[in-house]
């Protein structure tokens, strides 16, 4: 990884998707929003033509045994338009499993009300970032170059 740029973390889902991204130093992943699947282009687009984007990481659903998941299909799918259209920036996909619920803990622990935790948008773009920390800390810890595998 380049020394100074920011990686973009995907949540998707069926209706929204979180989005997520590093800090320069790509040490911290922070949650910038959630947006209706026909919306994240734009959202995307904005990052890439402000920030110094290097790579993006998507969530990659699989089952508890670690077989790919339903959702599968739908991932693909998105994976096929956002390589379409970022074509010069790394796409990497990395196990989701559990993200969604480790963002709802995480809003208990943070002290977040209950009727703010049932907002999907506050959902989604926790679990993006937690999907990215999760890459961050697996890059470092093991100094993996991650391409079209996930962990």
């Amino acid at each position: 990884m380049a020394e100074y740029g920011r990686i973009i973390g995907i949540d998707v889902g069926t209706k929204w998707i979180g989005l997520a991204r590093t800090d320069l130093l790509k040490t911290v992943a922070n949650p910038i929003g959630t947006y209706y699947v026909d919306d994240v282009f734009e959202a995307l687009e904005e990052q890439v033509e402000n920030e110094n984007v290097e790579k993006i990481v998507v969530g990659w659903p699989l089952t508890p045994e670690g077989e790919e998941g339903r959702a599968i299909k739908m991932v693909e799918e998105f994976l096929a338009k956002l390589e379409a259209r970022f074509p010069d920036i790394e796409v990497a996909k990395i196990d989701e499993r559990y993200t969604t619920k480790e963002a709802v803990r995480a809003m208990v622990e943070a002290g977040v009300p209950k009727m703010k935790r049932r907002e999907s948008d506050r959902v989604n773009q926790a679990a993006a970032a937690i999907i990215l920390q999760k890459y961050i800390e697996l890059v470092k810890a093991d100094n993996v170059r991650i391409t079209d595998r996930y962990i």
